[in-house]
């Protein structure tokens, strides 16, 4: 008997990225949003997958995200969680090395010291399990001044011109660089982007994988998953976005 037999549409698995697709970035979601999830998990599965760590999941979505959400990808699936019961994860530092690791890091930082922003404030590479998160303007930065530097960077293409610059110096290592968010870009090995979540799903037997998230353009940390051939994906520019797809979509 499936896990999932008192659904409507036990066959149909719904994956949400986190950040500008079911919450404001890095903000809490909202009650309307919360109970459109509980709505629609009658119907159907459910499921997240963010680039970030589960601690800043717990942050947006609840403490009770284990809960709330049949699967939970956290840093594209490299951790992740099916009905509450942790499954199989993988380590960014065992794939690179530590020799390799340092190479990457001492770049990283020789980088920042030459680059000329509005402001800096801390955190600039955070060490996540199958990741790390490179934020040129430090990821302490208060909502405000994320607001600030996302327009900064587009007008001057920091993180872009970054990415290019490791690619460049890096060319030998098979790695990924993922714009996402306001201030920041993941690096990991290649092929560990948010299809790498779908792996844990394939022999659930699902008939349809819907996929929504805000960051669908090439060059974005959604972009993989919303082209892949697996999933059916539908690009949105906020929550407000995602609860009108959805309320269409599942007559919710």
């Amino acid at each position: 008997m499936s896990d999932f037999a008192d659904r409507t549409y036990p066959k149909k698995l719904v994956l949400f990225d986190v950040d500008g697709t079911l919450t404001p970035a890095r903000l809490e979601i909202s009650s309307e949003m919360d109970q459109l999830l509980k709505d629609l998990r009658k119907k159907v599965v459910i499921g997240f997958v963010g680039g970030s760590d589960l601690s800043k999941q717990v942050e947006q979505l609840g403490d009770d995200v284990l809960e709330k959400f049949d699967f939970c990808f956290s840093e594209n699936g490299l951790t992740a969680y099916k009905l509450g019961n942790k499954l199989a994860s993988q380590s960014f530092i065992e794939w690179i090395g530590e020799a390799k690791y340092n190479e990457l890091v001492k770049f990283i930082l020789r980088y920042f010291a030459d680059l000329d922003l509005p402001f800096r404030r801390g955190t600039f590479i955070e060490f996540r399990n199958g990741m790390i998160n490179v934020s040129p303007v430090g990821r302490n930065a208060s909502t405000e001044e994320r607001n600030i530097y996302e327009k900064f960077d587009l007008e001057h293409k920091v993180r872009a011109k970054m990415v290019e610059a490791l690619k460049a110096e890096f060319s030998d290592l098979a790695l990924t660089y993922s714009i996402g968010g306001q201030i920041s870009f993941d690096v990991f090995p290649t092929g560990w982007d948010k299809t790498y979540c779908l792996q844990h799903v394939e022999k659930e037997g699902f008939e349809e994988i819907h996929f929504f998230g805000d960051k669908s353009y090439k060059g974005g940390n959604d972009y993989e998953i919303y082209e892949d051939s697996r999933t059916i994906g539908h690009a949105v520019n906020s929550p407000d976005d995602t609860a009108k797809i959805l309320k269409e979509l599942f007559d919710l």
